[in-house]
């Protein structure tokens, strides 16, 4: 038996770094959205003990560096399951572009564990599968959960909010990336100039407010990691009618929030010239959509 999932991709509505912790990582208020562009995951166990990882693109690394490849170590780990019966074949088809702060590696690794948990019928719950979540990545908890959450800690304590209406979301990623922890590097290097309206905005999410919540998405990264063109790329969707724009996660892509998928697929037009990857998509209320398949 094969499992395939289909592992959302994430926008950050409000992201703020509290402080840094003893333990070298930080703590955060993050508003997150699961949004319709997905990677598909398909695992299958395999004779023998080996972890055989797969991909439709290159430059995705294809070994233990992979989160994918460390969430099945991870399950494994955390259900005792003797090495002999260890043996995967992870199939990875990504549509999430690559290091642009929509979260596609967490989210094949949210697959990973979640597929596991059915081939290998260990029946965890859905703390216990963001407890093995939350060892390898940040925003794999929320992956797991998807929707409409607020994150606190380093992401794991997750808590529910009310769901953002449906909308059009626009994505547009230049054509590099930004590696997360250098990001992490450069805020404890030159720490913020201020802090987003955090409770504003969780007032406007209760709200259902589309106007209002998309009027006050704020990324502290947005301080101190440049984006060339950012400016120009968020112009260009408040002109073709974006209710708000703002940076995701640690960057780079853009992202913009609209009420007409006519007026989306204006400002994806218009980003062309300045964007590689440029996808227009919707909101959706789940991390992940598993089926099994022979």
């Amino acid at each position: 038996m094969k499992i395939k999932v289909k592992a959302y991709a994430k926008i950050n509505l409000m992201l703020d770094i509290c402080a840094r912790r003893t333990d070298g990582y930080h703590d955060l208020f993050m508003i997150m959205q699961s949004v319709g562009v997905y990677d598909t995951v398909t695992v299958e166990r395999i004779k023998g003990r080996e972890i055989k990882l797969s991909c439709n693109i290159d430059g995705i690394p294809l070994d233990e560096k992979n989160i994918a490849y460390k969430a099945a170590e991870a399950f494994f780990k955390a259900n005792k399951i003797r090495v002999t019966s260890r043996g995967l074949h992870i199939d990875l088809v990504k549509r999430i572009p690559h290091a642009a702060g929509l979260a596609g590696g967490s989210a094949d690794g949210a697959a990973v564990i979640a597929a596991l948990n059915k081939l290998y019928g260990t029946n965890l719950s859905d703390d216990e599968l963001c407890a093995i979540g939350a060892k390898i990545g940040a925003d794999v908890p929320f992956c797991l959960t998807g929707g409409t959450l607020l994150a606190q800690g380093i992401g794991e304590v997750l808590s529910k909010v009310k769901p953002l209406r449906k909308c059009f979301i626009v994505l547009a990623k230049p054509d590099f990336g930004v590696n997360t922890g250098l990001a992490f590097s450069q805020f404890d290097e030159s720490g913020k100039e201020y802090s987003p309206d955090c409770l504003g905005m969780l007032k406007a999410v209760q709200s259902k407010d589309l106007g209002e919540i998309a009027s006050r998405c704020d990324n502290v990264f947005e301080q101190f990691i440049e984006v060339p063109n950012r400016i120009y790329m968020k112009e260009i969707m408040k002109n073709n009618g974006a209710l708000g724009t703002c940076m995701s996660g640690s960057g780079p892509t853009v992202y913009g929030i609209f009420e007409s998928r006519e007026n989306a697929d204006k400002a994806a037009e218009a980003l062309k010239r300045y964007a590689k990857d440029i996808i227009v998509t919707t909101t959706v209320n789940k991390g992940l959509k598993i089926s099994e398949c022979e």
